[in-house]
């Protein structure tokens, strides 16, 4: 699969398929991108693992921590990585090496790792990498435009808003 671009499809259909996401590399900073985009995620109806072996134990954003993937309650459908790229790989390979096996790998803005990628995609796991779950489902859902940014998507529709806050705009559903 070519990493450098993914169309709507794909990345739709992951936000969509997932429910679970581990998340490597959570932090309990409030200005850390990890928090925010953990918390826009739980704000969107998906449920959230945050693993950070110095935070174990504890809570963010009501979450409870834990210290590795290996700790886990169970398999998450999907692991966000917010760490550089060399870890990512070395994370790639300790998942395929469990082999309880998530539906997707997302690694975060400027973490790449095509090697790893390869090795993912081989075992049947979808990935992404260099992009963020938080701005691609507010692009996709049309979030993003209200805060006036480029969604790249044009269209003459009105949204269609449900009452209410609105959670996973992107199924038309809330999660079940």
């Amino acid at each position: 699969m070519n990493h450098d671009t993914y169309s709507d499809a794909y990345i739709k259909s992951i936000l969509d398929e997932v429910k679970t996401v581990a998340m490597v590399g959570a932090s309990a900073n409030a200005v850390r991108p990890s928090y925010f985009v953990l918390k826009y995620l739980l704000s969107k109806g998906y449920e959230v693992w945050p693993v950070n072996p110095g935070q174990a134990g504890k809570e963010i954003l009501g979450q409870m921590v834990y210290a590795s993937l290996d700790d886990l309650p169970g398999v998450p459908d999907m692991i966000d990585i917010f760490r550089n790229s060399e870890a990512a790989g070395q994370i790639v390979d300790q998942v395929l090496a469990k082999g309880n096996l998530p539906k997707a790998i997302w690694m975060q803005l400027t973490v790449r790792h095509d090697e790893a990628a390869q090795r993912a995609e081989a075992a049947g796991i979808k990935i992404v990498m260099d992009r963020c779950p938080k701005i691609e489902y507010g692009r996709l859902s049309g979030e993003i435009g209200w805060a006036g940014v480029n969604s790249r998507t044009l269209s003459s529709k009105r949204p269609s808003l449900k009452s209410g806050f609105q959670h996973r705009g992107l199924a038309g559903k809330k999660p079940g």
